[in-house]
């Protein structure tokens, strides 16, 4: 099996509000997505890690920014952005937490790309809808990762997709999309392979 650079990602902390996280330098790629949408384990999977990002059968337990640098300088870094919509919490956090995400993808210099990531049997809700219209009004590009895609038929997946980039077309031109599976491994090398590109990085 190939190395790639995404093994040396690890936990560096987790920032409450955006003056907690590193310096603001370097390049970074954030993930985005409801908290029912597999996202951390989308980033444990592209990573090739078991436990890098926390993942429970809870939706809504990522609560902070997660830093996780790439190599010993750390300048190219994920980002595990708070999960959205089904977490059962006070309405206060919710507040807080939608407004620290505004705040980093508004003013987050390094932020040099976002991943949304979409359960590929309900894709483009309302926040995703939301994300991509950020990222497209502040220049930053997207990529969506419909994840579950192991759940759909490979006629509904393609379905989907076609689907998706279609209305991404007029969403957010320029955004991109894939079929991702956490579970059955597909579509990693596609997404490596873009977020590597983001960060400077060979995908391996």
């Amino acid at each position: 099996m190939s190395s790639h650079p995404f093994r040396q990602a690890r936990f560096l902390t987790s920032a409450h509000r955006i003056d907690q996280l590193p310096r603001d330098e370097g390049v970074e790629v954030a993930f985005a997505g409801r908290s029912n949408a597999g996202k951390s384990s989308a980033l444990n999977a592209i990573c090739d890690q078991q436990s890098l990002a926390r993942t429970s059968k809870t939706p809504g337990r990522t609560q902070l920014l997660n830093v996780f640098p790439i190599g010993e300088d750390g300048r190219a870094r994920l980002i595990d952005l708070p999960g959205y919509g089904y977490a059962k919490v006070p309405e206060a956090m919710r507040d807080h937490w939608r407004g620290v995400i505004d705040a980093y993808l508004r003013t987050r210099r390094s932020l040099c790309g976002l991943v949304l990531v979409m359960d590929a049997r309900h894709p483009l809700k309302d926040f995703d809808r939301q994300m991509l219209g950020f990222a497209a009004a502040s220049g930053r590009e997207s990529h969506c990762l419909l994840t579950k895609a192991d759940k759909l038929s490979r006629g509904e997946a393609a379905r989907t997709l076609q689907l998706v980039r279609k209305e991404l077309d007029l969403l957010a031109p320029g955004a991109t999309a894939q079929l991702f599976s956490a579970l059955a491994r597909s579509g990693l090398d596609e997404a490596r392979t873009r977020v590597g590109d983001w960060l400077g990085l060979g995908s391996g």
